[in-house]
């Protein structure tokens, strides 16, 4: 196999035509079979083969810089760049899903948050500037959905003002992010794509040039990198060179000779370029190219030949969520639904086809999204914006000065919440609940079961005055919680026998943990230590009875799946601070750190928040009041 031969980037160098359609060929065999295996992007990345060989024969990597954004298409990069292990895949101790400086000297960003590459690109072709560094490069791939995103637009108006600043934009136009990718810019890449005069007419020009001795491949050349006046009147890319970017293109992205023709001259341009190049998600791989949602953007395990799932999927979360917001949307004609480019991912695929005029898709755009269901509230509509848990950071400021500050009944519904593991540090949704303290009357939900989350989702939409927020976790929803009783607005899980008069703990549980909570509390049990388990159910603002109850304890413990630096058990602290409750209190949290990918799992006994461990330090807590209890009194445990 010519691909075990690829050891670098230069060993591309060796091949010939016929050699490197046989290593795409090759590439895409290989990433069906690895990926079936153990999940992951396959789509992207079974569409970007040719682009990517195409990069690392033009660009010399890693001293020219080649950048991927978003980065879940850079399976076929780590491939030609010596990393050919698949094996464990997104696992602990393999191969990251996006690129990763730890792995690869190749690897040059790996935040995998869409729209961000040609701001990092703008800042390297300076800094090559800067330093005096003629001889390097830099290449950033975008794709056609990132594009929608504003981080991108303003990134290219920067780009566009140094007309002698080399950098090679590669717009990968897919039509797709997730699914289809939407707005003016798809329309005009649309226009693009579709008016295919120019490239006819360069079809017929190579095929007589070809035939003219010596002097017909640069004749081609110069006519297909001809100026603006022609390209114009035959296909309208006009948009980019109106920027000053001068544009290249549409390049058919299967296309090795093309692509390397087109990105070498590129190269060569003493200022920015685009070289626009279509290609084909899910490519060569027939169940992908079927599956019209995303073309299999993600998979988990699957059956290599058919595509179907290994395993019949069990409720999630997600789906809870999709099916009560169509439930809804039939009870309120007043909801509507938002997407940053992720309907089928956040679930509302299925509000959108029962209700088609009530959803909108803003692209990779949660800033806008955010500000225009602002905008929507204020017009008399509730919107609804679901959103990765990791993504909202991007929309901090708009849910602070616009959805906030105005009193805008917004409620957004924040998938992935918690640590998600085999994505990465990137998509650990572990931010959300300690950004959104700081925001005046946002008010915060984090349902412990399904029954939760259909319960709390309806509360939210009634919210007209101030945002709401309902955030869950990855994955499946697990068994129900039931309450043994009610103490203000929050659940009691669990009761401390009749007779004690005074529990020893009360252990505040946040969301999807409750479980892990009720059996933290049966490992104290066992120690002869007596919990209270109550879930606030809103965990913003803190409930009014919380600190009363605290009052009653002589410890009080939180667990929540997010930071612990401003999170849930910094919020308890506080509120029990200014009710002058002096009783110590323990949060159990994320540590303020990027967790390496792994499974969920893995990455919660790494960080220590496990029953078992969390059970050992509060029973430690415990004996330490009672050895002291009756001759100091006890003080804020951290």
């Amino acid at each position: 196999m010519l691909l075990t031969r690829i050891k670098g980037p230069r060993d591309l160098d060796r091949l010939s035509q016929e050699e490197l359609v046989q290593l795409a060929a090759e590439i895409r065999s290989f990433l069906v079979d690895a990926v079936s295996k153990t999940g992951g992007h396959l789509g992207p990345n079974l569409g970007v083969v040719e682009l990517t060989i195409a990069l690392h024969r033009v660009f010399d990597s890693p001293k020219d810089k080649v950048l991927f954004d978003t980065g879940h298409q850079a399976y076929v990069h780590k491939l030609l760049t010596g990393r050919q292990d698949f094996g464990n895949l997104r696992s602990k101790g393999g191969l990251s899903g996006y690129p990763s400086r730890a792995e690869s000297d190749h690897d040059v960003i790996e935040n995998s948050h869409a729209s961000t590459v040609l701001g990092w690109a703008d800042g390297l072709a300076k800094a090559n500037e800067v330093l005096g560094r003629e001889d390097h490069h830099v290449a950033a791939v975008i794709g056609d959905g990132a594009l929608t995103g504003g981080m991108a637009w303003e990134a290219l108006n920067n780009i566009a003002a140094a007309k002698d600043r080399p950098l090679v934009i590669v717009v990968n136009d897919n039509e797709r992010s997730y699914g289809p990718t939407i707005g003016g810019l798809a329309n005009h890449l649309a226009t693009l794509r579709t008016t295919d005069g120019y490239e006819r007419f360069l079809a017929r020009g190579k095929e007589l040039l070809e035939r003219t001795p010596v002097v017909g491949k640069p004749l081609f050349e110069t006519l297909h990198g001809a100026k603006k006046g022609l390209k114009d009147f035959i296909a309208p890319q006009g948009m980019f060179e109106d920027l000053g970017l001068k544009y290249i293109g549409p390049i058919d992205g299967h296309d090795l000779d093309a692509l390397e023709s087109a990105l070498q001259r590129a190269k060569r341009f003493s200022g920015p370029v685009i070289v626009h190049c279509l290609t084909q998600k899910g490519r060569g791989y027939t169940p992908a190219l079927e599956h019209e949602a995303d073309r299999f953007h993600a998979v988990g395990v699957i059956h290599p030949d058919t595509g179907l799932p290994v395993k019949t999927a069990a409720a999630s979360w997600t789906s809870v969520f999709a099916d009560e917001m169509v439930k809804i949307g039939h009870e309120r004609p007043d909801v509507v639904g938002i997407t940053a480019a992720m309907l089928h991912p956040v679930g509302l695929n299925k509000f959108a086809e029962a209700f088609p005029d009530r959803i909108y898709d803003v692209g990779i755009a949660e800033q806008h999204g955010a500000t225009s269901a602002a905008g929507l509230a204020t017009g008399g509509v509730h919107p609804v914006f679901a959103v990765y848990a990791t993504f909202l950071n991007r929309a901090f400021d708009q849910v602070l000065m616009d959805v906030a500050l105005h009193k805008c009944g917004v409620t957004f519904v924040l998938d992935r919440a918690g640590v998600t593991g085999d994505d990465g540090a990137s998509h650990n949704g572990m931010w959300d609940m300690s950004i959104l303290q700081v925001v005046p009357g946002l008010r915060l939900a984090a349902p412990r079961d399904a029954e939760q989350l259909r319960a709390q989702l309806r509360e939210a939409v009634e919210v007209k005055d101030a945002p709401t927020v309902v955030r869950f976790s990855k994955g499946v929803v697990g068994p129900a919680v039931p309450a043994v009783g009610r103490i203000g607005g929050m659940d009691l899980l669990r009761a401390p026998a009749p007779e004690v008069t005074r529990p020893d703990v009360l252990l505040v549980s946040v969301g999807a943990l409750a479980p892990m909570c009720l059996e933290i509390a049966d490992l104290l049990d066992k120690q002869g230590i007596s919990t209270t388990v109550v879930d606030p159910r809103w965990v913003k603002p803190v409930d009014e009875a919380l600190a009363p109850l605290a009052d009653r304890h002589r410890v009080v413990v939180t667990v929540e799946d997010n930071g612990r630096a401003g999170g849930v058990g910094s919020a308890v602290s506080q509120a029990l601070r200014d009710a002058g409750v002096d009783v110590p209190l323990r949060d159990f949290g994320i540590p303020q750190r990027f967790l390496d990918h792994a499974l969920r799992k893995e990455i919660l006994a790494e960080i220590g928040l496990t029953a078992p461990d969390i059970a050992r330090q509060v029973t430690g807590l415990v004996a330490k009041l009672d050895g002291r209890y009756d001759s100091e009194p006890a003080t804020a445990v951290d």
